[in-house]
Parts: C-alpha cells; sequence; structure tokens
C-alpha cells in the first residue's frame, strides 16, 4: 500500500513540475511565467519530497520531509510575490495579453 501511495505522489509531483516548465516556456512575461513557477513547482517538489519521506520508511526521515514540504509550500509563493512586486518596481512591464495592471497607480 506505501508503494502505491509513494508512486501516486510521485507521479503526481512530476505532473506538476511537467506543468510549471511548461508554463515557465510557454507563458507570455515575467509575471505569469514566475506565477507557474511558484504554484505548480511548489506543489510538484512538495509532492515529491513528501513520497521521498514516506519511500523511506523512517519516521524521523517523513518527519523532515514534512517540515521541507510545509516550509516550501509557506515560503515559495510569498517569495514570487516579493520578486514580482520589485520587478513591476523595475519597470518590468506587462503582456499586451495582460487586461489589467492593478498596481499602476498604487504608491510604493
Amino acid at each position: 500500500m506505501v508503494s502505491i501511495v509513494t508512486l501516486v505522489l510521485i507521479v503526481a509531483g512530476a505532473l506538476f513540475a511537467l506543468v510549471a516548465a511548461i508554463g515557465i516556456n510557454r507563458l507570455p512575461d515575467l509575471y505569469t511565467r514566475m506565477h507557474a513557477a511558484s504554484k505548480a513547482g511548489t506543489v510538484g517538489s512538495g509532492l515529491l519530497l513528501l513520497a521521498l519521506g514516506l519511500h523511506s520508511g523512517d519516521v524521523a526521515v517523513f518527519s523532515r520531509a514534512l517540515a521541507g514540504f510545509f516550509f516550501f509550500i509557506l515560503t515559495a509563493p510569498l517569495s514570487a510575490h516579493l520578486l514580482a512586486r520589485a520587478a513591476h518596481k523595475a519597470g518590468y512591464t506587462l503582456s499586451t495579453v495582460s487586461v489589467i495592471d492593478e498596481l499602476k497607480n498604487k504608491t510604493p
């Protein structure tokens, strides 16, 4: 049963990582690429980390993997948000397909 759950986690994590890689290559501007990398990449890496912890069969390794998963989930989206704000303040423009720039008229 543990092997099946590990297999599902590995396949799901690999699919999320694949979606993140495709998003980084196909999306039009810095902000949408950063979104793909931070969301899908975080979930993919987290699932792979959980699969590793589960496959080890050791409670100490699994607890470290679980702590790493929560650290990923808490920090990666926040750091992507801060990088996107910094890029916006530096003057990187949105793609022409973007509908609205909500930060355009806000003060720093």
